[in-house]
């Protein structure tokens, strides 16, 4: 895979990360590759979602943001309980929110936005308790398979 990001803008999606993640028990990943190899973004991020263990959490309240960079899709999906304690718009709401900012190919600028928004949905839902809490899921950027030569 290419990797469309500088060290520094992966730098700085991580420490979003981790800032949206020091006020709740929810986590949070980022999923980038080339191209989507589903016909729906949301069907690839449900498959990464479960690749990543992010069912598995404690809670259920982890949350993806997927971008198949090159193909210029995207989907954000959320494990059971944030699904349950959010409203019916929020996910549309951040998706828009980021897809904005992607319309302008400011891409890290757009899932920082996103990721803070979960973030404040997750302290909301899911508030950091220190005797309970650990950081359950790595904060790192993930990253697919590789685009398909063309032929």
């Amino acid at each position: 895979m290419t990797n469309p990001l500088t060290p520094e803008q992966e730098a700085r999606l991580v420490a979003a990360i981790r800032q949206a993640e020091i006020t709740t028990s929810g986590e949070i990943r980022v999923h980038l590759e080339d191209v989507c190899p589903t016909p729906e973004p949301l069907d690839r991020a449900a498959q990464v979602f479960a690749d990543l263990n992010m069912h598995r959490t404690e809670l259920r309240n982890g949350v993806l943001f997927y971008l198949a960079w090159q193909a210029r899709q995207f989907a954000v999906i959320g494990d059971a309980a944030i699904n349950a304690a959010v409203s019916d718009d929020f996910w549309e709401i951040t998706k828009e929110t980021v897809l904005n900012h992607f319309r302008a190919e400011d891409y890290v600028t757009g899932l920082e936005k996103g990721v803070k928004m979960v973030g404040e949905q997750l302290q909301k839902y899911f508030p950091y308790d220190a005797t309970t809490d650990r950081n359950e899921l790595d904060d790192t950027i993930s990253y697919g398979k590789p685009a398909p030569p063309k032929v």
